[in-house]
């Protein structure tokens, strides 16, 4: 199953969900993802959540605000979380604005978050 929208998509593989941020991504946009990670982690008891930024090649302080939020509901909800995909410049970009995402796992692509979630649950 699958929920995609302008700014990002949700889909769902093997217990997890997959959530890809859009380039053009708004902040309305940002906000319904939001709402509608929480409403699937729940409804779907998702045991991990993997954010994709990947086309994200910059963020401001509201993007990253609510990137933070996004793992941190997922991580609330009980459901293991990893950021994939950050960029040198966006990992910069957080830093110099002060964001910190002391709760939230980074892994380098896809393939690594989900080898790491599949080891944590067997």
């Amino acid at each position: 199953m699958s929920d995609a929208l302008d700014g990002g998509s949700i889909h769902m593989v093997d217990g997890v969900l997959l959530v890809g941020i859009h380039e053009d991504v708004t902040d309305t946009d940002i906000m319904g993802l939001q709402d509608r990670l929480a409403d699937r982690v729940a409804s779907e008891r998702a045991q991990g959540v993997v954010i994709d930024i990947s086309a994200l090649e910059i963020v401001d302080t509201f993007v990253g605000r609510v990137i933070a939020q996004l793992a941190n509901i997922a991580r609330l909800l009980d459901a293991q979380t990893f950021l994939v995909g950050m960029r040198p410049a966006v990992a910069m970009t957080l830093v110099e604005l002060g964001m910190h995402l002391p709760e939230t796992r980074t892994a380098l692509s896809l393939t690594h978050a989900m080898e790491r979630l599949r080891s944590n649950s067997g």
